[in-house]
């Protein structure tokens, strides 16, 4: 491709906007242009770095057994009545009617399009397994999207879908993609951690993350020192904590004015005491029923952990109406002392020490409170986030705390869909069952970002061969016509006869521009040829990775250039 004749405006500053390094790498140099919030359009560079990450995933995906379809976007809002969804799902779902008042939305993912495909045409066991995916537009109506394409509304994503007779099977199949992934993951040149998971909206009781590491992740997870144990921190279960002070007799409760202090921090440092001396006090919903969930005031109450652990529908934050309702105090005041609802406390709290607490009262709190003593007994259970430095669950190991972004999910479905949609089979032994399910997804769009996360310095991108939308730049410092720009253009053809993903810099221009160019772009390599070095039948060959040089005769030049794209590494 000759840069003359490809669209790649580059900018000079990124948008204030552009709060994250890939959002304004892909800015600056030419790979995307917003449209509206959360909507992009992808320039000729994003197309052919989306369409190399696309052609791993097929390959890999074909690989394990899929076989690819093409769904709609645009999915009749029948279906997720049937599934369940179309209450459940939430703002995100963006809903519309069409001319005749029938009711559709935007496809956010597609379970229930692919239960009713497979419903029409998959009768016996015989025709199972199977695995079918796509690679397509999605939409989800986010509040908040940020970090340009790592949390857009509209991106592109490889959804999978796999039918079983029974649970070994789908159990298998899970396996399949979840290997997949691991390959997908390493042929795109990331750093990744496979993440024991939420299910969230999709459903079904088990489900892995898989995270690109990097500081600005929006995720964050948990990995212990010891053994292969990973979760996110919604998910991690935190191992046996000892107790802090069960060997000292709390005194009587006493009570203490704290005029205007309703912080964790504010309340203890009034007090000369440490946030891990008070307790928190939240009202939650739990499936309507408002309850008290009471963690240490140094950790952070995780309603996600809470909701799986008592098997429920919904857990959700009272706002302040309620709990002045039912305490009697301000939000920053409530305490377990005198409440008429259930308690449930994290089990790193020690029951059997005193502790600051609120009293259910305006600027008050109350000193060597003792649960279960001085308040009803509460229900001890591993409600909280984990954080650095927990215990791990699984061995005797720490657990250490890292950031990440989501780039796949798998899902073990079970027959979440299935039931109640009527996806069924005749069984071998003559009966009729419904389908073992599994879904998988990756975010093609989001990889292209999560790899710039991971991959970049102060001069722009560094691409791994695998993705990069181009693998070599030829950088002529001649002008057109003259010997250095022919010789530029005859290694160009060579390259591209050589099946090298080449681009030309043909451009009228100073040799800084398209050094500067193609260090922002991020091609992996980079040819130059100037007046002195073909005189010496040699070009300069850089690496962006690297940022090393060497001269490479001109004649061998091809060859080197397709041993080092060959790395096993995949990457330059």
């Amino acid at each position: 491709m000759r840069l003359s004749r490809f669209h790649a405006p580059t900018l000079r500053d990124a948008p204030k906007e552009a709060e994250l390094v890939s959002h304004a790498l892909l800015l600056r140099a030419g790979f995307v242009r917003q449209l509206a919030a959360g909507i992009y359009t992808l320039l000729p560079l994003g197309v052919r770095t989306l369409r190399k990450i696309a052609a791993i995933v097929r390959e890999e995906l074909e690989r394990a057994g899929a076989v690819e379809v093409l769904m709609p976007a645009i999915q009749p809002a029948s279906l997720w009545k049937q599934s369940g969804r179309w209450d459940k799902y939430g703002p995100e779902l963006l809903r519309l009617e069409d001319r005749k008042g029938n009711e559709f939305c935007v496809g956010p993912t597609h379970e229930e399009v692919i239960v009713d495909l497979v419903r029409r045409d998959v009768k016996s066991y015989r025709q199972l397994p199977l695995n079918l995916y796509q690679v397509q537009s999605k939409f989800r109506d986010e509040v908040r999207p940020r970090g340009g394409i790592i949390r857009a509304r509209e991106f592109m994503m490889k959804d999978a879908y796999s039918f079983d007779a029974d649970a070994e099977a789908a159990e298998k199949s899970y396996k399949d993609m979840f290997d997949a992934y691991h390959r997908i993951f390493e042929r795109c040149g990331l750093d990744f951690r496979a993440v024991e998971a939420d299910t969230g909206n999709i459903g079904g009781n088990l489900s892995h993350e898989f995270q690109a590491l990097a500081s600005s992740g929006e995720d964050a997870i948990v990995s212990c020192d010891s053994c292969e144990y990973t979760a996110n921190t919604e998910k991690a279960a935190i191992g046996p904590v000892g107790t802090q002070a069960g060997d000292i007799q709390p005194g009587s409760m006493s009570s203490i004015a704290t005029p205007g202090k309703r912080t964790v921090q504010d309340v203890t440092t009034f007090l000369g005491a440490s946030p891990s001396d008070l307790l928190k006090t939240l009202i939650v919903d739990i499936d309507g029923v408002p309850t008290a969930a009471i963690v240490r005031g140094d950790h952070e109450l995780n309603t996600i952990k809470l909701k799986l652990v008592l098997g429920a529908d919904s857990v959700e934050l009272a706002g302040e109406e309620r709990v002045r309702k039912i305490t009697g105090a301000p939000v920053g005041f409530a305490g377990p002392v005198g409440l008429e609802v259930p308690l449930i406390v994290d089990a790193s709290v020690d029951v059997a020490r005193g502790w600051i607490v609120g009293g259910n009262a305006a600027d008050l709190h109350h000193k060597d409170a003792v649960l279960g003593r001085d308040t009803a007994e509460p229900r001890v259970l591993d409600i909280r986030l984990a954080t650095h430095g927990d215990p791990c669950p699984r061995c005797n190991g720490s657990l250490r705390e890292f950031r990440g972004i989501e780039v796949g999910h798998v899902f073990y479905l079970g027959t979440k869909y299935s039931e109640p949609m009527d996806l069924t089979f005749a069984s071998q032994d003559g009966g009729t069952k419904p389908m073992i399910m599994g879904c998988y997804g990756i975010g093609i769009s989001r990889i292209m970002a999560a790899t710039i996360e991971q991959h970049h310095d102060d001069k722009g991108i560094r691409w791994p061969a695998s993705i990069a939308p181009f693998e070599v730049a030829v950088l002529p410092l001649g002008k057109p016509g003259d010997d250095v720009f022919v010789a530029a253009e005859e290694i160009y053809n060579r390259c591209c006869h050589a099946g090298i993903d080449a681009l030309f810099d043909d451009r009228k221009g100073r040799a800084g521009v398209k050094f500067a160019d193609a260090e922002l772009a991020g091609h992996p390599y980079q040819i130059v040829l100037g007046r002195n070095a073909l005189a010496d039948n040699v070009v300069e060959l850089k690496s962006r990775a690297t940022g090393e040089t060497e001269r490479v005769a001109i004649g061998d030049l091809v060859e080197h250039v397709k041993g080092l794209l060959a790395a096993p590494t995949g990457t330059a």
